[in-house]
């Protein structure tokens, strides 16, 4: 709860103008007024990734309307898990909410390779996070934290999201989380 509070009054001041916004033209000028996610991004001294090639027969993210889906992203880069093992064995709780935090970086990648800023983000709708747990690990919900947290730092309310977190007993190439994210966008116009 007391984390809850600290994100809501770190962001409160700044991030009521949008809350309280009535048309998409002053959701557009509250979002200027509080800093863009890429300009957070920034500040944060978070660089993303390259954007991930997948390891199997998917694309890293599909478009429909004003929602992008983004595949499922693990600790993997140049198609080779960067980590392996199961939270709660040979990855702690905390190495997994770390671990969490770098998956969703990477799908942040292929966000931006799909819209070409996350600048054009007005939601996070859904996160949904798999745990690679061994057996007895009940804290897949902590584990996934690292991700929903980075998207709050990163989007503000616009980051509060739907989310699942649940346990596998096993992933693909051993990674210990995979995270997927349904995003709305703002609308193409015809200049885009």
């Amino acid at each position: 709860m007391w984390k809850e509070a600290a994100v809501h009054a770190v962001f409160c001041g700044s991030f009521v103008l949008s809350a309280l916004a009535a048309s998409p033209a002053d959701a557009a000028q509250a979002q200027q007024a509080r800093g863009s996610p890429e300009a957070r991004l920034q500040a944060l001294g978070i660089k993303l990734p390259p954007a991930p090639t997948p390891v199997a027969s998917y694309v890293p993210a599909v478009r429909t309307g004003n929602l992008v889906f983004i595949s499922g992203q693990g600790p993997v880069a140049g198609g080779k898990a960067t980590i392996t093992g199961k939270v709660g064995a040979e990855i702690s709780e905390k190495q997994g909410y770390d671990i969490a935090r770098a998956a969703a970086l990477n799908a942040l990648a292929a966000l931006r390779a799909e819209i070409g800023s996350l600048d054009r983000v007005r939601r996070i709708v859904k996160v949904v996070g798999w745990v690679n747990s061994a057996p007895g690990f009940t804290r897949q919900p902590w584990v996934i934290n690292g991700a929903s947290d980075l998207l709050v730092e990163v989007f503000g309310p616009a980051g509060r999201h739907a989310r699942t977190a649940v346990s596998a007993n096993e992933l693909p190439l051993d990674i210990p989380l995979e995270i997927d994210f349904v995003v709305e966008v703002e609308p193409d116009t015809p200049d885009r």
